[in-house]
């Protein structure tokens, strides 16, 4: 939802790729996966995975009742501690402001990735790409 650097989103297919995930959603204030620094960051993963840019909320909203969306907000759950589903959608959000409001609304799963030690001050947040590795990697030691 807004990933706005190229290295970022290049990084997230490449994620995508490694992960098995084979399509990405795209808001339409994503940077263009067609950028060269997209295409470099990828390492050839964007022969893989399908980017397809559209209405994010429109999609969530069309989805059938029982299809899970995940999404990490500050105010969720600890994505370790959690039961995760092998289907559904992952929501991950803009560098700097995070999942939009009216998607956030969508999120039927609030994850958190939590900082360690828990309690201590550390980095305010994670970069989009770090966030979905840990994301995706959660789920699959789940299977």
């Amino acid at each position: 939802d807004g990933v706005q650097d190229p290295g970022n989103l290049g990084t997230i297919i490449r994620i995508a790729d490694w992960f098995g995930i084979t399509h990405i959603y795209c808001s339409q204030d994503t940077a263009d996966v067609y950028n060269p620094k997209v295409v470099q960051a990828t390492m050839g993963s964007i022969a893989r995975v399908k980017v397809e840019y559209g209405d994010l909320l429109g999609l969530v909203e069309s989805l059938p009742a029982d299809v899970p969306v995940y999404g990490t907000l500050l105010d969720g759950d600890n994505i370790y501690q959690q039961k995760l589903e092998n289907r559904g959608l992952i929501v991950m959000g803009n560098e700097g402001k995070g999942i939009s409001p009216a998607l956030a609304k969508k999120v039927n799963h609030k994850l958190l990735i939590p900082n360690f030690p828990e309690g201590r001050a550390t980095a305010d947040s994670l970069n989009v790409a770090i966030a979905t590795a840990i994301t995706c990697s959660e789920f699959r030691r789940n299977f």
